[in-house]
């Protein structure tokens, strides 16, 4: 169905040296858990499900590291949320749809925290920014 809600649960970030040299930046990110949860919209009931997750971005050779934990707020039917979490409990796994739909709204907030939290401690950017190529006559 779809993501309706979404939060930051711990925010850390720490510069440990002046970034000097070739600086190598490694992004991941990973589902650390899923439990269901039941909403109350209105009048009525919604079940739903929160994924937890955590991203980090690694500033290579030891220069900084900034680490989100969050949650994110799912919406489906029951058939469908029965299905996640089965296959969850089994073998960590989640369905490609519902795990790309959930991974792409974490990045897109991530990203652009971290994007913002890196220029507050003059790191070099975490996510390539595009540039200007000029052509030399």
């Amino acid at each position: 169905m779809t993501v309706v809600g979404f939060n930051f649960t711990k925010i850390n970030v720490e510069r440990k040296q002046v970034p000097r040299g070739k600086i190598g930046i490694r992004n991941n990110i990973n589902i650390k858990d899923i439990a269901e949860t039941d909403l109350s919209l209105g009048k009525s009931r919604e079940t739903g499900l929160i994924f937890k997750f955590e991203f980090k971005s690694v500033y290579e050779p030891d220069v900084a590291d900034i680490t989100f934990n969050g949650e994110i707020l799912y919406l489906t039917d029951s058939k469908k949320l029965k299905e996640v979490l089965d296959k969850w409990k089994k073998e960590k796994k989640v369905e490609g749809g519902v795990l790309g739909e959930v991974l792409n709204s974490a990045l897109t907030k991530c990203n652009i925290q971290a994007l913002i939290l890196s220029q507050e401690l003059n790191l070099p950017s975490p996510i390539p920014m595009p540039k200007l190529g000029v052509k030399k006559e």
